[in-house]
């Protein structure tokens, strides 16, 4: 199944010139960059990202802290194609809480923090990458950041693979 999803390189990624790295461990994997932008947002848009859905599950003051995190810096912001993409892309970043994720995962691999940590210095867990966590989630967030016609379609050399 051919799915889209939404991948966010959070402002420490980029301020740590990650994000052609971030970029080609998909394109590796033989999925399709197919939406691509860079933003610095402010937190009204932050909010809108960071759903009140958020602040139920895990907390007020933790949607906050994830709000501040992701308005403090530039971002880059991608739609990513591919055979269960959501699936395929949740995997490849690793756990949220870095210490947790393995290694070969781009959390895992590119940033080591814990939670605990985080807390302890009221400050967010800085993970590098977002990711959609499901098809729900993956249809709200593409059509938050990003217009129709922004998102391209175009043949790769994975296709023939896939197809």
């Amino acid at each position: 199944m051919i799915e889209q999803t939404l991948v966010i390189i959070k402002p420490d990624g980029v301020e740590r010139a990650l994000t052609g790295r971030i970029l080609t461990r998909f394109e590796d994997a033989g999925l399709k960059v197919v939406g691509l932008k860079m933003a610095k947002i402010d937190k009204k848009m932050a909010l809108r990202h960071y759903t009140e859905d958020l602040a139920k599950r895990r907390g007020a003051h933790i949607r906050a802290v994830m709000v501040d995190y992701i308005s403090a810096g530039p971002i880059v912001v991608a739609a990513i194609e591919g055979v269960n993409a959501i699936e395929v892309v949740r995997k490849m970043t690793g756990d949220t809480e870095p210490r947790s994720a393995l290694p070969g995962t781009i959390r895992g691999d590119f940033t080591h923090m814990s939670f605990k940590h985080a807390d302890s210095n009221k400050g967010p867990v800085k993970n590098v990458i977002h990711a959609s966590s499901d098809k729900s989630d993956a249809k709200r967030e593409l059509a938050l950041w990003f217009d129709k016609k922004e998102i391209q379609k175009y043949e790769s050399v994975y296709d023939k693979h896939v197809l």
